[in-house]
């Protein structure tokens, strides 16, 4: 039996122009749909399409299949050594659009003027109106005109055809009136008001709605733009941190200027205070603090010494550093945040999709109902001009512009606050999967935990050395060990110590099974488990540190007593704060590990987490992950290493910790830069309040369709106020949309994060 072979997808951007509204981007997704095996994606407010295709159908094809639907395509051009500014040629065609606006509005303004205020309306006003009124209705007017006729070529009606058609009938009706009808008899007075009312014979002109049309309109989508421009302020924020140039320093200690694109992995580049990191690499010289809040979100500087690992566009805030290159281009952490983020705005919510297909078939549903209302009122016995507001107002109110709108702008301005705040997502699905969450499973070890030993306690005997002297004693003698126990206890004394340094160590020796001794300042120091003869002292810090599952490390001075070191994987600052957020926000939280039995209960009792499912392989994540979702349960999982990938990619919601493996970023569908678990609560609200943002935008955009078009097809809308209503429905939604812009974590939260640093 043969088989069919499957043909690989790839996926491809286009950059679309020419689109206007939501029924724009339904017809470019059919038209690319109709391809064999061609899916496409298309988002108003980035002006992107996103296709999946078979590999034996070239952009080109693609490029071609947009253009036969009356649009213009193009692949987005390479990234640039040097960011285009706002007065670049990126902004030539906003340029164009306030110099059309301008012209516009001073030759409109008289005309509305005249029109609207019968009192100023002298001798022959209405042939000054006609002269101001003809270069708005067919110049300022022309994009309109030009899109709808290209509409009309390619069978499509859209917003666009509903503006030209207002204004074409308008003008034309003012024309007919003014040299056939009487209305440009010299002494002609027309009164204003707001409902349009029929008056005797054909007197009477719509020059203000010839005009007011395309003013208003015009208006409204140069603030669109400028609105939607600052939905990916987040996005260029990103792009401006990374690096044009680099001072690299050559093995012979020679500097020199290259261009980012020059730098190789391995290469040593230097970053003085006030500068920012090339790229991603490791400190090999010098110390100093670093500002990671516009790459990852982390508020407080992050000291840096030789061996530490530095992000790209991260600041220098201090001393001179000499980094090692490790990642350079598009493996760069800057890199793939702004990929993560700009991959997220492609997507569409389910509700956008409902809007999308509503707008493929409204724009026609308008047009027939401005002809019937035309025939309903010539039919009646109504006057002509009547008719023709009636009609005039139904086609320039019932614009599906907000539509297109309500998601896009709204996920742009949410994916890129999270970026600024460390939280990654990777579309409109996964904020929806954060919005509906019952239950979040959490990994223990360096996720909940700090993921590396650490001295969590040190209690000295009452009447010995005291605490720093017993500490500074163990710190020295295990300078010689490779025990990871022993590098963790050996660098908290350095920290710890107020000379910064530890004295040296003679006769160093292993017990096996049991510690290392060795001599520092003329004494027998050991360092070992702790022995059944302890002071009741140590004796009392023994039995904590076995109840919270650490590691007990005593440390005996001359065949003395001394101290009890406590070392473990202690809890993260912040996870009793996001355990507690994610309970009052009714979320339920699962502890699941690898880990043994009594470390699990005692990093779950400290963080208040009742379901603990300790010794789980990753089969075993997996397996629970299945379990609770056959429960009924939508289920989120949080970790950070290879053996969380699997349940990340089982579950309905995969969360990966910033500091976690590649595999399991890649497996996430949310990834917490950061590596703080505080962000998945701030998380969970910022995916709240969007798609609460998302369906305020829904309602509005449909809301006013149904409440507008009735009271126009029945002649109680004056066409220059619709053609005002229409445009101030966009901009309401994107102005809606550009809140989440300014969202922040709850003060509580931030401070609580502060205090803690």
């Amino acid at each position: 039996m043969s088989t069919e072979p499957v043909t690989a997808l790839v996926t491809t951007d286009l950059t679309v122009g020419g689109m206007t509204c939501a029924a724009c981007v339904t017809r470019v997704e059919k038209k690319l749909g109709k391809l064999d095996g061609v899916t496409a994606t298309v988002n108003l407010a980035t002006g992107r399409a996103r296709v999946s295709h078979p590999a034996d159908i070239g952009p080109d094809e693609l490029v071609a299949t947009v253009e036969k639907a009356g649009y213009t395509a193009a692949l987005p051009e390479p990234p640039r050594s040097k960011e285009p500014t706002d007065g670049g040629d990126a902004s030539e065609g906003t340029r164009q659009e306030r110099h059309r606006l301008v012209v516009t509005a001073l030759l409109a303004l008289p005309v509305l003027v005249l029109s609207m205020v019968p009192v100023l309306q002298f001798r022959n006003w209405q042939w000054l109106c006609f002269v101001l009124a003809a270069p708005v209705a067919v110049w300022g007017a022309w994009p309109f005109h030009q899109r709808a006729v290209r509409g009309l070529r390619h069978s499509a009606a859209t917003m666009d055809t509903l503006v030209s058609l207002g204004v074409v009938a308008s003008f034309l009706w003012s024309a007919y009136a003014l040299f056939l009808g009487g209305a440009g008899d010299p002494g002609m007075r027309m009164p204003f008001t707001l409902v349009p009312t029929a008056s005797d014979g054909v007197a009477h002109i719509y020059l203000e709605a010839a005009v007011g049309v395309p003013l208003f309109v015009l208006a409204g989508r140069f603030l669109e733009a400028r609105a939607r421009h600052g939905t990916g302020a987040a996005l260029r924020s990103l792009a401006r941190l990374a690096a044009k140039e680099v001072s690299v320093r050559d093995a012979d200690g020679a500097e020199r200027l290259i261009l980012i694109e020059e730098l190789r992995v391995g290469q040593v580049f230097v970053v003085r205070p006030g500068e920012r990191a090339a790229t991603d690499g490791e400190v090999v010289e010098g110390s100093s603090a670093v500002d990671l809040s516009l790459v990852t979100g982390e508020s407080e500087p992050v000291e840096v010494g030789p061996g530490s690992a530095v992000v790209g566009g991260a600041v220098n805030a201090g001393g001179l550093l000499l980094v090692r290159a490790e990642a350079v281009g598009s493996d760069t952490q800057l890199a793939r945040i702004t990929r993560l983020v700009t991959e997220a705005q492609a997507g569409k919510a389910r509700a956008q999709r409902l809007a999308d297909s509503v707008a493929g078939v409204f724009v026609p549903v308008v047009l027939a109902l401005a002809v019937t209302a035309l025939g309903f009122w010539l039919g009646a016995g109504a006057d002509p001009q009547a008719a023709i507001t009636a009609s005039v107002a139904v086609l320039v109110v019932a614009c599906p512009c907000a539509l297109g709108l309500a998601t896009p702008t709204a996920l742009m301005a949410a994916t890129g606050r999270g970026a600024q705040l460390g939280i990654l997502v990777t579309g409109p699905q996964a904020l929806e999967g954060l919005q509906h969450l019952d239950v979040v499973v959490l990994d223990k070890t360096g996720t909940l935990t700090s993921g590396h030993m650490s001295v969590a306690r040190v209690t000295a005997v009452p009447d010995g050395l005291g605490r720093e002297a017993a500490l500074r004693l163990a710190g020295a003698v295990e300078q010689g060990s490779e025990h990871p126990l022993g590098r963790a206890l050996c660098a908290y004394a350095r920290r710890e110590s107020d000379e910064r340094w530890l004295p040296e160590v003679s006769d160093f020796g292993a017990l096996p099974g049991r510690g290392v001794r060795g001599r520092v300042e003329g004494r027998l120091v050991e360092v070992l488990e702790p022995d059944e003869e302890l002071p009741d002292a140590l004796r009392d810090a023994l039995a904590a540190a076995e109840s919270a599952a650490r590691t007990p490390v005593l440390v005996r001075v001359d065949g003395r007593a001394e101290a009890l070191i406590e070392v473990g994987d202690v809890v993260r600052p912040g996870s009793h704060r996001a355990v507690d957020r994610l309970r009052r926000l009714g979320v339920r939280p699962v502890l699941a590990t690898g880990d043994r039995e009594a470390p699990a209960r005692a990093v779950a009792l400290a963080l208040g987490i009742e379901e603990v499912h300790a010794r789980r392989s990753p089969e075993g994540k997996a397996a629970l992950v299945r379990e609770l979702k056959e429960q009924g349960y939508r289920v989120a999982v949080v970790g950070d290493g290879v053996n969380d990938a699997a349940a990340l990619a089982g579950a309905d919601l995969g969360i990966a910790m910033g500091s976690g493996t590649d595999v399991a970023i890649g497996a996430a569908d949310v990834t917490l830069v950061r590596g703080d678990i505080e962000a998945l609560a701030d998380a969970v609200r910022l995916a709240r309040r969007t798609l609460g943002t998302i369906r305020v935008n829904l309602v509005w955009a449909f809301g006013y369709n149904v409440v507008t078009v009735p009271p126009a097809m029945v002649g109680l809308l004056n066409p220059m106020v619709a053609a005002a209503a229409m445009s101030a429905s966009s901009v309401l939604v994107v102005a809606n949309s550009l809140r989440l812009r300014a969202w922040q974590p709850s003060a509580r939260s931030v401070a609580a994060r502060k205090g803690t640093r």
